[in-house]
């Protein structure tokens, strides 16, 4: 799946994917939005619509 079509995807489904990424693959939530070409406020308030929040400390949703 392409992070690029997040909008469209069950924020659930999307926690598990952006979440992997960031553990994978990037160095920051910043890194992963501009490495796939993201709204950043955007995916957040996508991700917040399941109630996940980014936590600096852990580096990922919860």
């Amino acid at each position: 799946m392409k992070l690029q079509t997040f909008a469209t995807m069950d924020p659930h489904l999307l926690v598990g994917l952006v979440n992997t990424e960031l553990r994978n693959n990037a160095s920051s939530l910043d890194d992963l939005c501009k490495t796939h070409g993201l709204e950043e406020p955007a995916l957040l308030a996508r991700l917040a619509e399941g109630g996940y929040y980014f936590s600096e400390e852990a580096g990922q949703f919860r």
